[in-house]
């Protein structure tokens, strides 16, 4: 289903329905403040695969990420120090991803040889809400790729007659973005800009 939420103000009813989707084991496409994404609960091994196949990619090689509701939850996933910890709270919710080295309670599937985790909090109310309502973070993995059109990537119906079938809902949170978040690797003595994207990098 293709299913309508305003990101000014998401109805709680309807997010509850996509919640419902994900605890289930569902794979959605979701908005984000950059580019939409195919998104599901961390923990559900099957929904990743899924998403994997869909994409034709390998899990532990993939760039996955979390989308977190805040900073609440990033004690639980990932280890951060003091100075990263400001400058996310200063940035966020923007279009920044953080890699960080991931805790033990991040599913194996997610941690790459490096044991890191990517983490995520949008500009977009509609995954936060999602997230907090679910109550733990969703994965995300951007929909389009370099070769695709990117029409079809930006229009949700487009996207729904794309991967329908192949997903179980389609979040339509009005028209998506083009430009990526921008990537930054924290895991080393200095923030080093892995992609630029979105987020403006004098605010880093």
């Amino acid at each position: 289903m293709i299913l309508k939420i305003y990101p000014e103000n998401p109805n709680e009813k309807s997010v509850q329905l996509v919640v419902d989707c994900l605890k289930k084991g569902g794979v959605i496409i979701c908005p984000t403040d950059t580019v939409y994404g195919f998104a599901c609960d961390i923990f559900n091994s099957k929904a990743i695969e899924r998403i994997c196949r869909i994409k034709n990619i390998n899990a532990k090689k993939a760039n996955f990420s979390f989308i977190c509701q805040d900073l609440s939850h990033l004690a639980d996933f990932a280890r951060v120090d003091n100075h990263v910890f400001k400058t996310m709270k200063r940035v966020l919710p923007g279009a920044y991803t953080f890699i960080l080295p991931a805790k033990s309670s991040v599913p194996d599937i997610f941690q790459s040889n490096k044991r890191t985790v990517g983490i995520r909090i949008p500009d977009n109310n509609i995954p936060r809400e999602i997230v907090r309502i679910l109550g733990n973070p969703i994965m995300s993995s951007t929909v389009h790729t370099n070769e695709d059109i990117i029409e079809y990537s930006t229009d949700p119906e487009l996207m729904w007659e794309k991967y329908n079938g192949l997903v179980d809902m389609v979040v339509d949170g009005g028209f998506g973005g083009i430009e990526t978040s921008t990537v930054l690797d924290c895991t080393g003595s200095a923030i080093e800009v892995i992609r630029e994207g979105k987020g403006n990098l004098a605010e880093i």
